[in-house]
């Protein structure tokens, strides 16, 4: 399959928002349970780029976004901003074919740019082929919380893992 990785520009946001959408409506990679629409949307793009971190996207020949992939901040206290926690959610029908690995290593290199420390993944505990990709790409365990979500009538168990990007460097001074 050809496809290019990009950074998303508005023209994308609704292949991102059917993506997101059928993540919403059909698994348990997102804890929401309504659809959003483009507005909202929108206002997430916005925020990502107000905040300098990206959204980066992989679209095929024709244009059309086949997965998506982005961070931000962790946690809102100033303590926490060398930490990002990433999303990476592929098209249903493109699952499998590698696009996952390729936008979170991309993802990854663009977190050590932004020089940020360590990256976090929040997965749904169930979601075996997540946690495989984590773990290949070098992300360790470090922890899970039983029955803290709930979707689709059960409760749902958090599994916590993460990658520190620079495991070298010092921590900063005083900023």
């Amino acid at each position: 399959m050809t496809y290019l990785l990009r950074d998303a520009v508005p023209a994308d946001l609704t292949g991102i928002r059917d993506i997101y959408n059928d993540a919403v409506l059909n698994t348990t990679a997102i804890w929401n349970e309504q659809a959003v629409d483009l507005g909202n949307r929108q206002a997430w793009f916005d925020a990502r780029q107000a905040q300098g971190y990206p959204i980066l996207v992989a679209v095929n020949a024709a244009n059309e976004v086949l997965g998506y992939a982005s961070f931000g901040d962790w946690r809102p206290f100033e303590g926490f901003r060398h930490t990002v926690e990433h999303s990476v959610y592929i098209r249903s029908d493109q699952r499998g074919n590698g696009l996952g690995p390729k936008l979170m290593q991309a993802l990854i290199e663009r977190a050590r740019a932004c020089n940020k420390h360590v990256m976090v993944a929040a997965i749904e505990s169930g979601n075996a082929a997540s946690i495989r990709l984590h773990q290949r790409l070098g992300f360790t365990f470090n922890g899970q919380m039983p029955q803290v979500g709930v979707k689709f009538g059960r409760w749902l168990d958090l599994t916590f893992m993460q990658l520190i990007l620079s495991p070298d460097a010092p921590p900063p001074t005083m900023e």
